[in-house]
């Protein structure tokens, strides 16, 4: 199980804008082998807390944004879940769309909405991608412990968290570490391996610092793209020895460099037992005709690590 997580900037009611954007992080996963790629929370319609703004950038399910990004899907792209503020009957709900071979094949409804006028999902579904099970939750769910409980009762071995953290800048200062330990209190508390995806930026009196990262079953944070920069991390998992227990080992850590004038996310070791734990990045738009070799490092132009985990 090959996983990705996209930071990315936040786009506000330009769904055709964010569609193409999408799109181009889903090819860019295809080449590099990626099995399920996660989007930051309403990466689709944008993120409000205004009730008129949800309103007016709210879409359906089988409504023409929707249907814009996946038309413009190649055939075996990634698995995907992308969130937007959906439309259903007379209810605006904050979902999770997951899409797989061109279709939206189910949705996750936010349990624990804080967004004004949006509706608490009471859905709690499961899906399976390349033999792992998982579910979604979203941003503020993280706050409640057995909503992610459901999920790993259901039998989902990683949980993923869409978050949308572009809030006023004394909030966000305020939740910038607690984020973090909500989501490695979840790993711990289900033994799921958890995932997050969140925008980044600045904007007028507002910031996202970005909480984008993979998080084993102990706690430990195995990938992460630097706070503040757009990126991917991406994270190997091998499913005959995945297990809820803490994973002992980790492979050496590779660092990578930077490419044009984009950073790219930032390693970080932490050493134990005489391994290291560490993750694997990209610059946001690499070389297409550069791939991912079966493992270990490449070190061109731009480099592209991989790294598999053995647990």
């Amino acid at each position: 199980m090959r996983l990705a997580v996209f930071q990315r900037r936040p786009i506000m009611g330009d769904p055709e804008r964010a569609a193409t954007i999408i799109a181009d992080d889903l090819s860019w996963a295809s080449k590099q082998s990626v099995d399920l790629a996660l989007f930051p929370e309403g990466v689709l319609t944008g993120h409000s807390y205004d009730p008129a703004t949800i309103a007016a950038v709210a879409i359906k399910r089988d409504g023409p944004e929707l249907r814009t990004l996946l038309g413009q899907l190649a055939p075996g792209h990634p698995a995907a879940i992308v969130g937007a503020f959906e439309r259903r009957g007379g209810a605006i709900f904050n979902s999770a769309f997951a899409i797989e071979e061109g279709a939206v094949t189910g949705r996750y409804a936010k349990a624990h909405p804080n967004e004004p006028g949006v509706t608490a999902g009471d859905d709690c579904p499961v899906f399976v991608r390349a033999g792992l099970t998982y579910g979604i939750n979203i941003c503020a769910d993280a706050n409640h412990p057995a909503t992610a409980q459901r999920l790993a009762d259901a039998g989902a071995r990683l949980i993923c968290y869409p978050l949308n953290n572009w809030l006023p800048i004394a909030t966000a200062d305020r939740w910038r570490e607690r984020s973090i330990a909500n989501l490695q209190a979840r790993a711990r508390q289900t033994g799921c391996w958890v995932a997050s995806a969140d925008v980044t930026g600045t904007g007028e009196g507002v910031i996202s610092h970005g909480c984008t990262m993979i998080v084993a079953t102990d706690g430990a944070i195995v990938a992460r793209v630097a706070e503040g920069q757009e990126g991917v991390a991406v994270f190997d998992m091998r499913l005959r020895k995945l297990r809820r227990s803490p994973p002992e080992r980790s492979a050496p850590l590779h660092r990578v460099r930077r490419y044009g004038h984009l950073p790219i996310c930032r390693s970080r070791a932490r050493r134990s037992g005489g391994r290291s734990r560490g993750e694997i990045t990209r610059a946001p738009y690499p070389d297409p005709r550069r791939r991912l070799g079966h493992g270990g490092c490449h070190n061109g132009n731009p480099s592209i690590c991989r790294r598999r985990t053995r647990l």
